[in-house]
């Protein structure tokens, strides 16, 4: 059942008086337990494919980051208890006479990823790995064995997406980005990757707040570390400055709020590896950013979490980045359109193209109505159902970012 409605009594993000936003960055703990699972479904779904031809039943979608312990000095430290990673929940590791090594694949794709992502993680002795794989019951994984063209649903499940992004949204994700970049890590390389960034606009007055830990290594002194984080503080308002300027009547910007420098080492946010894992922080698979990069208060959130989740039938993940694709795609199509939600149905048992609801909700610019738009929007999402097994194979390939 498709529905597409006005969305009436409410104002557009950017018009309310308060709006929140939140992005946790690429070394946040709840970030590498999202981007790890998701990598891990990836490569399994690659695995899959290459012994049988077809993607398995999996869902790497349970994952715990367990924080370590070190001890931090001026000019480096050392790891006293390595981070623990423990990996989850179901895949299959047998077929007809066929054995798959998913607890090889996942251990391998977890060690690639810090590898490539964490510059100062040493995958093989900073992290000890745990997987808690096991495989799937009889009844989820015969979804993958049944006849016809599309999967049907592993389970009823609600997602949803929205878009344009205001321009609080966009800014906190391009702060973080740009935070995280080869360009600002090259010139600032004492900063490391555990970045977050809590945007707070109130009317048309902007306030940023970034926690970014600085590298031992590159810290000999408490006055050093203030002289690297005002060149830093410098560097992050020049960027806001020329790149939003005239965005907002006025942007603030804090960096570490938590230093105080009469004390010393433990008083200012420094880092041996650069993520807040190694001592002070455990991540868990979906406490991190939603599939569009972000965590925004004003905005209806979802409570699945996609990153791991297998792309041929787990909705939680399939309809979550649809929502957010269709409006995306509705938004850009469709003229006299300020903003749209998508709100997507399962039921578990019923072929993925057959959602029991998709219900698109337009906040229209002033004259427009709704009957000019809703046979095209309508078009949109019957023609995206009808392209679900594409959509779904993109998924598996990793077109799209979950985190």
């Amino acid at each position: 059942m498709i529905l597409v409605e006005t969305l009436k009594g409410q104002q557009a993000v950017e018009q309310q008086s308060v709006e929140i936003v939140e992005r946790k960055g690429a070394g946040h703990p709840d970030y590498v337990c999202d981007a790890v699972m998701e990598a891990i479904s990836l490569a399994l779904c690659k695995e899959y494919l290459d012994r049988t031809g077809d993607i398995l039943h999996h869902n790497i979608d349970k994952g715990l980051l367990a924080a370590g312990s070190t001890k931090l000095e001026f000019g480096g430290g050392r790891i006293t208890k390595p981070m623990q990673l423990i990996i989850g929940d179901r895949a299959t590791f047998k077929i007809r006479d066929i054995n798959i090594p998913v607890k090889e694949v996942a251990i391998e794709t977890a060690k690639k990823w810090f590898g490539d992502n964490l510059r100062f993680v040493d995958p093989d002795n900073d992290i000890l790995y745990r997987t808690v794989l096991a495989q799937g019951s009889e009844e989820l994984m015969d979804i993958f064995l049944r006849p016809g063209a599309v999967k049907q649903a592993n389970d009823t499940s609600a997602a949803v997406g929205f878009y344009p992004l205001s321009p609080t949204e966009q800014i906190v994700l391009d702060v973080e980005r740009r935070l995280n970049s080869e360009e600002f890590k090259k010139r600032f390389p004492e900063t490391g990757e555990d970045v977050k960034v809590m945007g707070l606009r109130m009317r048309n007055t902007l306030n940023i707040t970034v926690a970014m830990p600085l590298l031992t290594r590159y810290i000999a002194s408490t006055k050093e570390y203030f002289d690297h984080k005002q060149a830093i503080y410098e560097a992050m308002s020049e960027f806001l400055t020329n790149t939003y300027n005239g965005a907002f009547n006025r942007i603030t910007l804090n960096f570490n709020t938590l230093d105080q420098q009469d004390r010393g080492i433990g008083g200012i946010y420094l880092s041996l590896t650069g993520t807040s894992a190694e001592d002070a922080d455990s991540g868990q698979v979906g406490r991190g950013n939603r599939v569009n990069g972000l965590i925004s208060i004003n905005r209806p959130l979802g409570t699945e979490a996609a990153a791991g989740k297998n792309p041929i039938c787990h909705v939680g993940k399939i309809y979550n980045v649809l929502a957010h694709q269709l409006a995306r795609q509705i938004y850009e199509n469709t003229e006299g359109v300020k903003e749209v939600y998508v709100l997507l149905l399962s039921q578990i048992g019923m072929p993925i193209d057959e959602p029991q609801l998709a219900n698109v909700q337009i906040l229209l610019k002033r004259g427009q109505i709704l009957k000019k738009v809703s046979a095209k929007v309508e078009e949109t999402v019957a023609q995206a159902y009808k392209n679900i097994n594409s959509f779904c194979r993109e998924l598996a390939h990793g077109k799209y970012r979950i985190c």
